[in-house]
């Protein structure tokens, strides 16, 4: 397989290969992926990009016996001062099995590093059912969360690094004045050395430590007492809300902003993503 940098005139071609694999392989929405592939590889977006000289993009073309598009696969990388970070990774599901992923991985890593990172980490959508699964084949660990704003949704990245890397991981800047805590959880605060919410004049208590996926971000269980010893339901860290509901499946759903349940499992993970 041939590994390249695309032309602009290819953006359109990469679009199609990002939203085929969202579709396949993300718990987003149609109305989701479409914002996403647009905002982030529009003509203009694509375009910027390859002017961009910290920023590392390659396509993958599809070899001989492979039939349709010359584009089988595409990765995106920056380099931000001493990371490298592979952000975006994606084969088509026609070209999936072929070894594409592995190959365009190993080439943006070793890129990143030719060009002076000292260290490579990779994100990952929370939504991303089989991307985590993916990363995680090449000894990457879970070092920590990422929320980041995309054609006007909030969504949730994980950080993916070596394990023996004890340097503090690139970060998505925040609005000036912003608090993380308050960026975490919206609508909350702190009482007591507590965190709460309130609804309809009662207060919950969320406990960090009981978190659960979503699509958008994550959910938390809350309790009606400091003691957490009487469950009052679920948190959405997304918009605030405490009205979510567990559907089938025990999968839970924010009835004001649409964020979903999305547990990962081996069971979903299908290894023709490498």
């Amino acid at each position: 397989m041939e590994i390249r940098e695309p032309e602009p005139d290819e953006a359109e071609r990469i679009r199609e290969v990002v939203d085929s694999s969202m579709t396949t392989s993300f718990r987003l929405s149609p109305g989701q992926i479409d914002g996403m592939t647009d905002d982030q590889f529009g003509d203009d977006a694509v375009a910027d990009k390859i002017d961009d000289e910290s920023t590392l993009l390659h396509i993958v073309e599809a070899g001989e016996g492979i039939e349709g598009t010359a584009i089988a696969g595409f990765v995106e990388g920056r380099l931000e001062d001493e990371w490298g970070e592979v952000n975006w990774l994606f084969v088509d599901p026609e070209h999936r099995g072929k070894g594409i992923g592995t190959e365009l991985y190993e080439t943006a890593s070793e890129t990143l590093r030719d060009r002076g990172a000292d260290h490579v980490c990779v994100t990952v959508l929370e939504a991303n059912t089989e991307g985590h699964q993916f990363v995680e084949q090449f000894g990457l660990e879970h070092n920590g969360d990422r929320r980041i704003e995309v054609a006007g949704e909030s969504l949730v990245k994980y950080v993916y690094a070596d394990s023996d890397v004890d340097v503090t991981l690139p970060t998505e800047s925040r609005a000036e004045g912003e608090d993380a805590e308050d960026e975490e959880f919206p609508e909350a605060e702190t009482t007591d050395g507590h965190l709460t919410v309130t609804d309809d004049g009662e207060t919950a208590y969320i406990a960090r430590d009981e978190e659960e996926s979503g699509t958008a971000a994550s959910f938390f269980v809350t309790y009606e007492d400091e003691e957490h010893s009487e469950q009052y339901g679920f948190y959405c860290a997304n918009c605030g809300s405490l009205d979510v509901s567990m559907a089938e499946m025990d999968r839970l759903e924010c009835s004001d902003c649409g964020n979903e349940h999305a547990e990962r499992s081996e069971e979903s993970y299908d290894d023709s993503y490498l």
